[in-house]
């Protein structure tokens, strides 16, 4: 018989993903659970296996389709098929009502942030058994009624089509099984119908169709797709709809560069964990963020939702070189951690960054974000706020600089702290005082006290 593939539920509120590669084309052999196909969503990337043994019979949704949950993917023939005259094969749209199995494990994502609270994988959902086919070859449940998807259902409840009506759609899919398309073509008809009009109105000239871009010599034409997608769908959305404002302060870091290079190494032998500057800034913006906890709020609709607690979004490359993306992984209750437990959370999901093994619920729940743009050079910079946060803390590179220290020039290292805020939200003075915490922290060395 053949066994559909369907597109599972990766996590609440997710409805959708795109096809990103095919592990095995058609024709070709797969083993029940071998991966078979990479679908991304806008909070995951992952592996599908194959939810029987068989020949890859018939691949339904090709690389860069965007496919709905619950939707047919590709057949798998299973060994032992026979098909005769007596006996029609159990439809795809059969498989779709078959108990579904667990969604795969999590390896990698691809998302910027965003979200209130983790988002967990979906469980195993048991259905009820496959419907039986009829004589006529159309999949019917147990009581006979012809089988409606769950992705139909729900196209024909939004559109006010009863369970008669729908009935009455000529079914082209396996079988004689009503598909979305043939939903969406009902309705076209439907609104199409010719509706008694006093005067036949002029008809509209139809815009020209966009034509795509023909590449000039020297260029070449990259499809935005996939993961940069999402980031450049879900910035966009941060820019229109938070009012940025960056504030610049400049901080001398010159007792933690002190510490750093006489400790570096016997951090590292008694905690096991390299010393980084990072730690340091993740633990002076927790503790600002207790003092001053409207940058830690969130706004939705009419209400302010003041937290506090911390849960510091940290951005992090993707991939061995970086070159993969940007991610922003969650260290929960930064506010409860020691600068020591801090490091260590910021080398663990550093390394699963570079493997790509972040999990859903590692990128989910931040109240705050910081970046740290000085990692490669950068000296100043207006990071964009992680919607739906209020505030980006972005950390830059330090440079030695000439300053003036009771009134003498001095050679100190220093670097800039750039606050981008919500407008709506914080004033200038609330985010300068909150700077103030944060430069103060760094430049009295607070954090052992």
């Amino acid at each position: 018989m053949a066994v559909a593939v369907i597109m599972p539920e990766l996590g609440e509120s997710i409805v959708e993903g795109t096809i990103v590669r095919w592990l095995k084309q058609a024709g070709e052999f797969v083993k029940e659970d071998e991966p078979l196909v990479e679908i991304m969503t806008d909070k995951v990337n992952t592996e599908l296996p194959a939810p029987a043994s068989g020949v890859l019979k018939q691949i339904l949704a090709g690389e860069g389709a965007t496919v709905q949950v619950g939707q047919e993917l590709a057949l798998i023939e299973t060994e032992g098929e026979s098909a005769t005259t007596d006996t029609p094969t159990q439809s795809a749209a059969d498989q779709a009502s078959a108990p579904v199995s667990a969604p795969p494990p999590v390896t990698s994502v691809g998302f910027y942030g965003g979200g209130e609270e983790p988002v967990a994988v979906a469980p195993p959902v048991e259905t009820t058994p496959s419907p039986a086919p009829r004589h006529d070859g159309q999949p019917r449940t147990a009581s006979g009624r012809p089988f409606i998807s769950p992705v139909v259902s729900k196209i024909a409840q939004e559109h006010g089509i009863s369970i008669e009506e729908l009935q009455t759609i000529p079914g082209t899919g396996t079988g004689g099984r009503i598909t979305r398309k043939d939903v969406e073509a009902y309705l076209q008809r439907r609104a199409a119908a010719p509706a008694p009009k006093p005067a036949p109105a002029p008809k509209p000239v139809a815009a020209p169709a966009p034509q795509p871009v023909q590449p000039r010599e020297g260029e070449e034409i990259i499809p935005l797709v996939g993961m940069r997608k999402v980031i450049a769908e879900h910035l966009t959305k941060s820019y229109q709809t938070a009012v940025h404002v960056t504030t610049v302060i400049q901080v001398d870091v010159s007792r933690l560069v002190e510490f750093r290079e006489r400790n570096k190494e016997s951090f590292q032998q008694q905690h096991g964990v390299r010393l980084t500057y990072t730690p340091f800034f993740v633990k002076a913006c927790t503790d600002a963020l207790l003092e001053f906890p409207m940058m830690n709020a969130t706004l939705q609709d009419d209400q302010i939702i003041v937290r506090h607690y911390v849960h510091m979004g940290v951005a992090v490359a993707l991939g061995a070189k970086g070159e993969e993306g940007l991610i922003v992984p969650v260290i929960r209750d930064a506010h409860k951690k020691s600068l020591i437990e801090i490091a260590r959370d910021l080398e663990d999901i550093a390394a699963r960054a570079r493997n790509k093994t972040i999990g859903v619920a590692d990128v989910q729940g931040a109240t705050f974000t910081l970046t740290n743009p000085g990692s490669y050079g950068a000296l100043i910079g207006t990071p964009i706020i992680n919607h739906p946060q209020t505030a980006i803390l972005g950390t830059y590179a330090i440079v030695k600089q000439p300053i003036v220290v009771n009134d003498m020039i001095a050679i100190r290292p220093m670097m800039n702290l750039c606050l981008s805020y919500d407008h709506r939200l914080i004033d200038g003075m609330y985010a300068g005082r909150f700077l103030q915490r944060i430069k103060r922290a760094i430049e009295e060395f607070e954090f052992f006290r």
